[in-house]
C-alpha cells in the first residue's frame, strides 16, 4: 500500500483474523489494521495523517521513508564494470543504476 509517499507492508494475523500493516523505512513504528481491505486502507490513511498532524503540532519534521539519496559500496571490479556498462548505454552511472533499480522494483 502507498499513501502520501509512505509505503506499508501488509500481513494477515490468522489468530485475530485481521490484516495488520506497518509503514516501512521509518524509525518510528506506524502500525494499523483492518478486518477488510477497505478498513485496512482507511486505517492506513488515518495512521499516516495522524502521524503528520502530530509532527506539525510538535513542530518537528516528519520522517520521510526515503530521501532519494543512496550511498552504495561495491567491489572495485563491479564498480568498473558498471561504469563501462553505463557508458556503453550512453548514461551516467547514477542514471544507469537508477534505471536498473527501478526496473527491479517495478514488479
Amino acid at each position: 500500500m502507498n499513501y502520501r509517499g509512505y509505503i506499508a507492508r501488509i500481513d494477515f494475523d490468522a489468530h485475530d483474523r485481521v490484516f495488520v500493516g506497518s509503514v516501512l523505512g521509518m524509525s518510528e513504528q506506524l502500525v494499523f489494521h483492518g478486518a477488510s481491505v477497505d478498513e485496512l486502507a482507511a486505517d492506513f490513511e488515518f495512521a499516516v495523517d495522524h502521524y503528520l498532524s502530530e509532527c506539525a503540532k510538535e513542530g518537528r519534521s516528519p520522517e520521510k521513508p526515503a530521501s532519494g539519496k543512496l550511498l552504495l559500496r561495491l567491489p572495485p571490479n563491479v564498480h568498473a564494470a558498471a561504469s563501462v556498462s553505463a557508458a556503453s548505454a550512453g548514461k551516467s552511472l547514477n542514471q544507469w543504476v537508477a534505471d536498473i533499480v527501478e526496473k527491479a522494483t517495478a514488479e
